[in-house]
C-alpha cells in the first residue's frame, strides 16, 4: 500500500487527537510567551542600507559617533521679521525641556518671512522617538500662543514617533478588520459557525506562535519595523486558505456520501498533500529573498518562512485531529439556506465554474489569447516603473502635517530637510592637505581622536546634486589627500538601496523560477506543467506591477481607495510582490492541478479531467481567493503608502490569478496542450510517484455523528 506523507500525518493526528490538539496549544503558548519575553530587535540604519551610505553609517556606529536625531522647526509670518517674538519664545521653551542639544539661533530665509531653528535630541537616535513628546508639547504650546504665525516641524524623532503611532494603529485596524471579514466569508462558504471558526482560529494561533518565534530569531537577524505587519498579512491569509482547502475537501467528500472517517482520510491524502507541496513551495520561494543582499528582505524571508511553516503544520496536524474529534458537530451553528446551498454546490461542481468552462474548453485558443491580451494590457504601465525609498513625507500623503512641514521647509530653505551627510575617514584627519580640503566646506565636524570628519552638504536638486557631489565635488576636493569619503542621508540611502535591488533581483528571480520549476516537475512529473506554472505566475506578477504603477505612480484612480500618486513605487515592493506571488499562486495552482491530475489518473481524458478538476475546486479556490483579496485589501486602506501599494498589488494579483488565470487561461492552455501536459522526463521515471488520488481505505477515529 502506498500512502503519502500528508495521509500518514492525518491518520496519526486522528488516532492521537488529544496529543495533537494539546501539543499544538502548548506549542503556541510557549512560543508566544518566550518570544514576548525576549522581545523583538529592530535593525539599525546601517543594517537597513546598502553600498556607500551603509558604509558611512557603519563607520560612525563603529566609532561611537552615531548621528543624533536632528529636528527642524520653521516659524513663518506674513511679514518679514514678524516671527521673531515667537521664535525667541520657542527657543526658550525648547531649552526648558532638557531634551535638546546644539540648539541653534533662528536663521532667516531669503525673503525674511521665515526662520529655521535646528537642534538635536540628546541621547541615542534609536530611542529619540520615545523621548520627543516634551519637544512636541513645547512646539504645540508656542503654536497655540501665537496664532499669527505658522510653525512647521520635521525631524527624525518627530517623524519616528508619528510613524510608530501610525504603525501601531494600522496594525490594530488590520487585525480588527481582516479577522471579521474572513469569518464572514467563511460563514457564507460553509454555512456553519463551527466550520467557519476553525480556519480563523488556527490561522490566528499560527500567527501568535510565529510572532513569538520571530521575536526570538530577531536577536540574530534584526528586523525592519513593518516586518510583523507583513507576517500577519501573509500568515493569516495563508493559514485560513490552507485550512479552507482541507476542510472544503472533507465537506465535499461528506456531501458525496462518504462517512466521516473516509472523508477525512481522503482530505488528508489529497488536500493535505496539496497543502504540504504548496507550503514547501512558498517557503522555498521566500528563501530567494536571502539572495537580495539586503537585510530588509532577509527579515521578510525569515518572517514569511516561519509563519507559513507554522500555518502549514497546523493545517495538516491539528486540523484533522479537530475534525476527527468534532465529527458532524463541525456543522454546528448552521446558517439557514447557506449550508444546504453549499452542499448542493459540492455535489454538482459549481454552477458558475461550469458556465465559464463550457465556452473556454470549446474554444480554448480564443480564450487563451484573450486572457493573455488582458493580462498584458494590465501589465503595460509597468514598463515605466520608477522605484525609490519613499521618504516619510510621501509615505503619509501630501496633505498630512508631516508632509506639509517637509515641503514648506524645503521650499524656504532648499536642501534643509534632507542634506547629504559626508563621512571622511583618514589615517590622519589633521594632515595639512586634508585640513585644506575640509576648509572648503561650510558645515564640518572633525573628530580628531577617531580620524573622522563629518560634512553636511545641502542637496537642492535631490539626486542630481547627489551625483555631482559623489562624482565631481568630493573627488576633486579630496584627490591626493589619502582620505576615503562616503555619502549617506535619505537621498543617498534611497539611491544605494535601489542600486543593490537592481543587482539582487536577478539572482532572486533565477532562484525562485528554478525552484518553482523543479518542485512542479517533481510534484507532477511533467516539464510542461512546470513551465506553464512559471509563465502563468509571470503574467500575474506583470499585471500586478502594471496596476500598482498606474494607481500609485501615476495616480490613476488612487483617490477611489483614499490614496494618491506619489510618482514612484516603494523600492522594496516589486521584489517582495514577485517572490510572494510566486509562492502564493502555488496555493491555487497545486490545488487545482492536483485535482485535474487526480481525475486524469482515474482514466478520464485530459479535457474531461480539466473540466472536473476546475469544477470541483472552484468553490475552495473562490473562497480562498476572496479571503486573500479581502485581507490584502485591508492593508490597501492603511495609512502608509508602502502598505497600500503592497496590499493593492497583492489583492489585484490574487484576484486575477484566481479568476482570469485559473478559470480561463489555465484550462484553455491545458486543453490546447492536451496529452502533452503529462509528458514525464525520462530522468524522473524512476523517482517515487506522488499520489494524487485517494489512498486505500484505513479506519480513522471519528467523533460523534449526527
Amino acid at each position: 500500500m502506498r500512502r503519502n506523507l500528508a495521509a500518514r500525518i492525518g491518520v496519526w493526528s486522528a488516532h492521537h487527537r488529544k496529543t495533537a490538539i494539546l501539543g499544538w496549544l502548548l506549542f503556541v503558548v510557549l512560543a508566544t510567551g518566550i518570544g514576548g519575553a525576549a522581545g523583538p530587535v529592530e535593525m539599525s540604519a546601517s543594517e537597513n542600507g546598502a553600498g556607500d551610505s551603509a558604509r558611512a553609517e557603519q563607520i560612525l556606529d563603529d566609532a561611537g559617533l552615531g548621528q543624533p536625531a536632528g529636528e527642524l522647526v520653521m516659524v513663518s509670518a506674513a511679514k518679514a521679521g514678524d516671527w521673531q517674538g515667537a521664535a525667541r519664545e520657542l527657543s526658550a521653551a525648547l531649552g526648558r525641556t532638557g531634551e535638546v542639544a546644539d540648539l541653534a539661533a533662528p536663521v532667516p530665509s531669503g525673503d525674511g518671512k521665515d526662520a529655521l531653528i535646528t537642534f538635536d535630541l540628546k541621547g541615542d537616535a534609536a530611542t529619540a522617538p520615545d523621548r520627543v513628546q516634551p519637544v512636541l508639547d513645547a512646539v504645540d504650546g508656542v503654536r497655540a500662543d501665537h496664532p499669527d504665525v505658522t510653525i512647521h516641524q520635521f525631524g527624525e524623532a518627530s517623524a519616528g514617533k508619528w510613524l510608530g503611532d501610525l504603525l501601531s494603529e494600522d496594525f490594530r485596524k488590520a487585525e480588527f478588520t481582516a479577522v471579521p471579514l474572513a469569518l464572514g466569508i467563511l460563514l457564507v462558504a460553509f454555512g456553519a459557525v463551527v466550520a467557519a471558526l476553525l480556519p480563523v482560529g488556527l490561522a490566528l494561533t499560527a500567527c501568535l506562535a510565529a510572532f513569538g518565534l520571530l521575536s526570538l530569531a530577531s536577536h540574530q537577524l534584526h528586523l525592519f519595523q513593518t516586518t510583523y505587519s507583513v507576517m500577519f498579512l501573509m500568515g493569516f491569509a495563508v493559514g485560513v486558505d490552507y485550512c479552507l482547502f482541507y476542510l472544503r475537501r472533507e465537506r465535499d467528500e461528506r456531501a458525496a456520501g462518504h462517512d466521516a472517517a473516509t472523508a477525512l482520510r481522503i482530505a488528508a491524502a489529497t488536500s493535505g498533500r496539496a497543502v504540504l507541496v504548496s507550503g514547501l513551495t512558498v517557503m522555498v520561494a521566500m528563501a530567494g529573498m536571502f539572495l537580495s543582499g539586503l537585510m530588509l528582505f532577509k527579515g521578510f524571508a525569515l518572517a514569511t518562512i516561519i509563519v507559513v511553516l507554522v500555518a502549514m503544520l497546523g493545517s495538516v496536524t491539528v486540523l484533522p485531529a479537530l475534525l476527527s474529534w468534532l465529527g458532524d458537530r463541525v456543522e454546528a451553528g448552521r446558517v439557514p439556506f447557506l449550508g444546504r446551498r453549499g452542499a448542493r454546490r459540492a455535489r454538482t461542481g459549481g454552477g458558475i465554474a461550469g458556465t465559464v468552462l463550457r465556452p473556454v474548453l470549446s474554444r480554448p485558443k480564443t480564450f487563451a489569447v484573450a486572457s493573455v491580451v488582458v493580462l498584458l494590457a494590465l501589465a503595460a504601465p509597468a514598463i515605466g516603473m520608477k522605484t525609490e525609498q519613499l521618504g516619510l513625507e510621501k509615505q503619509f500623503g501630501s496633505h498630512s502635517q508631516l508632509s506639509v512641514a517637509y515641503r514648506q521647509i524645503g521650499e524656504s530653505f532648499p536642501g534643509g530637510p534632507d542634506p547629504a551627510h559626508v563621512v571622511v575617514e583618514a589615517d590622519d584627519i589633521e594632515a595639512p592637505a586634508l585640513r585644506k580640503a575640509l576648509d572648503g566646506f561650510d558645515q564640518v565636524t572633525v573628530h580628531k581622536a577617531r580620524n573622522i570628519a563629518e560634512i553636511e552638504v545641502p542637496l537642492p536638486e535631490g539626486t542630481a546634486s547627489l551625483s555631482r557631489l559623489r562624482e565631481e565635488t568630493l573627488p576633486a576636493a579630496f584627490d591626493g589627500t589619502g582620505a576615503q569619503t562616503y555619502v549617506t542621508g535619505e537621498t543617498a540611502g534611497s539611491v544605494d538601496f535601489n542600486e543593490q535591488l537592481k543587482r539582487g533581483i536577478v539572482p532572486v528571480f533565477a532562484f525562485i523560477t528554478a525552484v518553482t520549476f523543479l518542485l512542479m516537475l517533481f510534484c507532477f512529473r511533467s516539464y510542461v506543467i512546470a513551465v506553464t506554472s512559471i509563465l502563468l505566475n509571470l503574467l500575474s506578477v506583470g499585471a500586478a506591477y502594471g496596476v500598482m504603477v498606474a494607481v500609485f505612480q501615476h495616480g490613476w484612480g488612487a483617490s477611489l481607495i483614499g490614496s494618491e500618486g506619489v510618482g514612484a513605487i516603494e523600492a522594496w515592493i516589486p521584489l517582495f510582490v514577485l517572490v510572494v506571488l510566486f509562492g502564493l499562486s502555488m496555493d491555487y495552482h497545486v490545488f487545482v492541478v492536483s485535482r485535474i491530475r487526480e481525475a486524469r489518473d482515474r482514466g478520464l481524458t485530459t479535457r474531461a479531467a480539466i473540466d472536473e478538476g476546475i469544477r470541483r475546486t472552484a468553490g475552495a479556490v473562490t473562497g480562498a481567493a476572496v479571503i486573500m483579496v479581502a485581507v490584502f485589501a485591508v492593508f490597501g486602506t492603511l495609512s502608509m503608502q508602502d502598505m497600500q501599494q503592497m496590499g493593492v498589488g497583492l489583492a489585484v494579483a490574487v484576484l486575477l490569478d484566481a479568476t482570469v488565470v485559473r478559470m480561463v487561461l489555465l484550462p484553455s492552455a491545458m486543453a490546447l496542450l492536451g496529452e502533452r501536459n503529462w509528458r514525464t522526463p525520462r530522468a524522473l521515471t524512476r523517482l517515487p510517484v506522488l499520489e494524487h488520488g485517494e489512498p486505500e481505505q484505513e479506519p480513522v477515529a471519528s467523533g460523534r455523528r449526527g
